[in-house]
């Protein structure tokens, strides 16, 4: 489950596209979401499910694999679930907003697996909280294009899913799990629309962002990775916390526990992300 949390890019890579599976694997992305849900068609459900069964069996290792499987109460779920049951993989949920739709999933994962709540209604964002306090939940994710749609909003103007934004940070943060995951990009030929994209969810606690193309990759790995100048800053900060160990001041700049805490996830962040020593 460690990967499914520090994750920082998920790349979508349709059910029904075998041959793409492998080259998803190998994008650079820290997680790959095989689509059973919207990128498949109703009448290609049951080839993709069963073509997604075949190449799971093939894989050794699946902790970076996630299978984004069809709603509760669609025809299609309870063969999706048992698809994920029996691989043994990590799963995201649509339109998930309720605890007991988590409740169903997790009951019939592995203990080492977990449930990505994918919250894309009005309902999910208001029950977010009991969602994400919910059994093997691992971080949840917001669809903004869908939500978007359910609240008759644009889903690329920043202010208009502000408030759901935020309450899916304070959800995640009050039940302790891993950072939320920012919805799409749409234009995934923009980098620099999807760099600005993934700062401004960072900023507001986001820790990861989903991606449709391997174009954006790079950019949002950029965006969730502290740069230069936070990790000398984290650096300097656990370095006078060590000669002084209380409250002190570097560079005109109270320093006291929630300074030095913020300065240990910064330097955790580069560990989990490239294995580098923390000095905590």
């Amino acid at each position: 489950m460690n990967t499914l949390r520090h994750a920082r890019s998920f790349l979508f890579v349709p059910g029904n596209r075998p041959d793409r599976f492998a080259k998803a694997l190998s994008s650079g992305a820290d997680a790959t979401i095989i689509d059973l849900e919207d990128a498949v068609p109703a009448s290609d459900k049951d080839t993709a499910r069963d073509e997604v069964a075949a190449w799971l069996r093939t894989q050794a290792v699946l902790d970076a694999v996630v299978v984004r499987v069809n709603a509760v109460g669609t025809p299609w779920f309870a063969d999706d679930l048992r698809l994920v049951a029996e691989a043994r993989c990590h799963v995201m949920l649509p339109k998930s907003e309720t605890p007991e739709d988590i409740a169903t999933v997790a009951s019939r994962l592995v203990p080492d697996r977990a449930v990505v709540p994918l919250i894309e209604t009005a309902a999910g964002v208001l029950a977010a909280d009991r969602i994400c306090a919910a059994a093997n939940v691992a971080r949840p994710a917001l669809g903004n294009i869908d939500l978007a749609n359910d609240l008759g909003v644009s889903p690329t103007d920043p202010a208009a899913l502000s408030h759901a934004r935020q309450h899916l940070v304070l959800a995640a943060a009050a039940a302790r799990t891993a950072g939320p995951i920012d919805g799409v990009t749409p234009q995934f030929d923009d980098p620099d629309q999807v760099h600005a994209d993934a700062v401004h969810a960072k900023s507001l606690g986001y820790t990861a962002k989903l991606c449709v193309h391997p174009r954006q990759i790079p950019p949002i790995l950029r965006a969730f990775t502290p740069d230069e100048r936070e990790v000398a800053w984290a650096r300097q900060v656990l370095t006078a916390a060590a000669h002084d160990g209380g409250a002190t001041a570097l560079n005109g700049e109270m320093l006291d526990r929630p300074v030095y805490e913020r300065a240990q996830a910064i330097l955790r962040t580069v560990h989990d992300t490239h294995g580098e020593a923390t000095d905590e």
